[in-house]
């Protein structure tokens, strides 16, 4: 099995910065993809960043220059540095990982964390 923990969401002020993490556990055997996700109150879920294996990265286009996505391989942890909080940030923040588990024949799955609600307050 494969576990999404993701940690760092909270309240902060218009303007401020909060930094979110998820490590990914379990069988693991290679993760390629990384992501995170946001979901705001009567929307759907929409794409914040993602990070490859290699290290390249994409971001929705609101949050180029404020948030900054990066991970640590060797921990399997994914980031996201938030700066520059707007009130629109508020949403629950989901994150999301391509997996190659042992066992799965090299076929990938996706894996999602419980999400972590941020509250930017104007």
């Amino acid at each position: 099995q494969v576990h999404l923990v993701e940690s760092g969401g909270g309240l902060a002020q218009a303007g401020g910065s909060l930094r979110l993490s998820c490590t990914v556990s379990g069988s693991i055997r290679s993760i390629d993809i990384m992501g995170w996700y946001r979901q705001a109150p009567g929307k759907q879920r929409t794409l914040v960043a993602t990070i490859s294996s290699g290290g390249s990265t994409n971001y929705e286009y609101s949050v180029k220059g404020r948030f900054t996505i990066s991970r640590d391989s060797a921990k399997n942890t994914v980031y996201l540095q938030m700066n520059s909080l707007k009130p629109d940030d508020t949403a629950v923040y989901y994150c999301n990982a391509d997996v190659i588990a042992t066992g799965s024949g090299w076929v990938p799955s996706e894996y999602w964390g419980q999400g972590t609600q941020v509250t930017v307050s104007s």
